[in-house]
C-alpha cells in the first residue's frame, strides 16, 4: 500500500505542533474555508452548496476552538473568547441561511485579527503547552 507523500506530512505535522500552532493552523483552515465562501458568493453564479459546506466547515472549526479553551486557567480571556466564538457562529448561521456576504466578511475579518495575535503569541510563548488558557489535549 502506497502512502501520499502529502498526508503523511500533514499528519506530522499536527502531530508535532504545539497547542499554539495548532490554534493557528485552525485560524488558517477556518480563513481558508470563509474565503472560499466569500469567492463563490462574489461569483457571478455561485455554487450555493459550495458556500454552505464552507460556512459549515468554519462552524466546525470555531466549534473546537471553543471546546478548546480551559476557563480554569484562562480566565476572563476564555471567557470573552468564548462569547467572540459564539458571536462568529451566530453570525455563520445568519450568513448561510441568507448567503450574504456581509456577515462572512466580518467573521473572517475578526478571526484573521485573532489569528496575527495567536500567531505573534506563538512566535513569544515561554510555555507553548499552555497558551492563553486553551487545552487542546482533550
Amino acid at each position: 500500500m502506497k502512502t501520499d507523500p502529502l498526508l503523511a506530512y500533514r499528519h506530522t505535522r499536527i502531530k508535532t505542533a504545539t497547542q499554539g500552532q495548532l490554534i493557528v493552523m485552525l485560524y488558517d483552515e477556518g480563513l481558508k474555508q470563509l474565503k472560499t465562501a466569500l469567492t463563490e458568493l462574489d461569483s457571478g453564479q455561485p455554487r450555493l452548496d459550495l458556500v454552505h459546506n464552507a460556512i459549515v466547515k468554519s462552524q466546525d472549526i470555531i466549534t473546537e476552538l471553543m471546546v478548546s479553551l480551559d476557563f480554569e486557567k484562562g480566565g476572563d480571556i476564555a471567557q470573552n473568547l468564548f462569547h467572540l466564538y459564539m458571536y462568529f457562529n451566530q453570525k455563520l448561521v445568519d450568513s448561510n441561511m441568507t448567503k450574504a456576504s456581509s456577515g462572512l466578511t466580518e467573521v473572517h475579518d475578526l478571526m484573521a485579527d485573532l489569528r496575527e495575535a495567536w500567531a505573534a503569541i506563538e512566535s513569544t510563548a515561554v510555555n507553548p503547552q499552555n497558551v492563553g488558557g486553551v487545552n487542546l489535549a482533550g
